[in-house]
């Protein structure tokens, strides 16, 4: 398996910095992504042996027969290599191997592997392990079978997953439940030209290392499907180029518990290209929190090659938007999260009216101050990087023109009451420390 060296241009860098960047620079990130997975793929075998871990070989055989299955069916391998539930295992099962390797479990490699031959419609194999009454197959679905050690074959006319007398086929599509046979299903949308192609995972468990919900039923299912679609009419009509960073790092939608209050949404650096959101209320709110995740995902891929934040000093800061201190490094991702949550409300309250008018006005004077306070913070905090000053001072930029732009009295007054009442809980809750 082939590996490259990355390097982000200047160009490049300093169009994230103001918050955007494109489809082309998404990409870039993405094969800094892709290249994570096949070091961490590499190390897992690696250490597995030199653990002496009890499923070493297993672990070692998947990977031959993954190599093999590559020179004849790449994109089939890289679908699932890149799928982000596998970068979450990864990360899970190499620290493990490093601090408790009888907790790891190289062996589930086989399980990816089975998932290319599967995709590929190769002939294959190989057991498999079951966990606790399921066999997940990343970016498949999860077959519902007995404990134990499973046989998975694969061939050009389908496949199937059985253990002892239990057989469960799996549908030619995939997304397709089937009896024994749970699907990874598709979210697909199109507006304006532009086609958003999303599964729903809620089968993985490596899919979030968040609080992610069970199964969705299907009458739930159609609810995201609807405000998914509005969404994305919203996106591609007033903010193309978001829209097009969307497509490219967005690929899975994770549904997490809802919260005792609003929604939810999140990503990880360890699963790019997973959103998880608590179910979305519409499609204005769905657009903002993709809108505002895009960012997550953007940023978490560029700290993987650029160091921006010195290591932790226990320094912590007040974020307008968490009621918990934070750190410098959280308070940079929030900030340029932020970042783009300001620019999509400050281009949508253009196009809004009434009640959701006056919301996106308000969302905009409310995020644009907080960001910019956020951003001053950190280059006040003397944690960062000399990249790190070079990409707050392009945030800064962006946040500063912004603050003179005009907004409703209405909308200003909302956005300045919110901000003063979480800047009330947040000093109760902290105190002594300051804000």
């Amino acid at each position: 398996m082939n590996f490259r060296r990355h390097r982000i241009s200047d160009e490049v860098f300093a169009t994230l910095a103001a918050g955007g960047g494109g489809a082309e620079a998404v990409r870039q990130l993405a094969t800094v992504e892709r290249s994570k997975h096949l070091l961490l793929l590499r190390g897992v075998v690696q250490n597995a042996r030199t653990t002496r871990h009890p499923d070493a070989d297993w672990a070692a055989d998947a990977y031959d027969r993954l190599a093999a299955l590559q020179d004849e069916a790449p994109k089939a391998v890289e679908d699932v290599l890149c799928y982000p539930a596998v970068g979450a295992w990864l990360r899970t099962t190499l620290l493990a191997l490093d601090h408790d390797p009888m907790r790891a479990r190289p062996d589930h490699l086989a399980a990816i592997t089975a998932a290319a031959a599967i995709r590929a419609r190769a002939p294959l194999s190989i057991d498999v392990r079951t966990f606790g009454g399921s066999l997940p197959l990343p970016s498949l679905g999860e077959a519902l079978i007995p404990e134990g050690t499973a046989t998975v074959r694969s061939s050009p006319s389908g496949a199937e997953v059985f253990v002892q007398d239990v057989r469960v086929p799996i549908p030619a599509d995939h997304t397709r439940d089937a009896p024994g046979w749970r699907g990874v299903r598709q979210l697909t949308t199109s507006a304006n030209g532009r086609t958003l192609d999303l599964v729903l995972d809620d089968v993985d468990p490596h899919r979030m290392p968040a609080d992610v919900a069970n199964r969705l039923p299907e009458g739930e299912l159609r609810s995201w499907r609807s405000a998914l679609e509005e969404a994305w009419d919203i996106l591609t009509t007033h903010h193309p180029a978001t829209a097009a960073e969307i497509a490219v790092a967005h690929r899975v939608l994770t549904p997490l518990r809802p919260p005792a209050d609003g929604q939810v949404s999140g990503t990880a650096s360890e699963t790019f290209g997973t959103v998880g959101l608590s179910a979305p209320s519409d499609g204005l709110t769905l657009a903002a929190m993709l809108a505002h995740e895009v960012q997550h995902a953007k940023l978490g891929a560029l700290l993987d090659i650029v160091r921006l934040i010195e290591p932790d000093d226990s320094c912590r800061f007040y974020a307008p938007w968490r009621e918990d201190p934070r750190p410098a490094g959280g308070l940079l991702q929030g900030a340029y999260a932020y970042l783009g949550v300001s620019g999509f409300w400050r281009r949508q309250r253009i196009h809004e009216h009434g009640d959701r008018a006056l919301l996106a006005h308000s969302e905009f004077a409310r995020w644009r101050t907080g960001a910019h306070r956020a951003v001053d913070t950190l280059m006040a905090s003397g944690l960062l990087t000399p990249a790190g000053k070079h990409f707050a001072a392009h945030m800064c930029r962006v946040l500063a023109d912004w603050q003179s732009e005009q907004v409703p009295s209405a909308a200003a007054a909302r956005a300045r009451a919110a901000s003063e009442r979480h800047l009330v809980r947040w000093r109760r809750a902290n105190a002594g420390l300051q804000a």
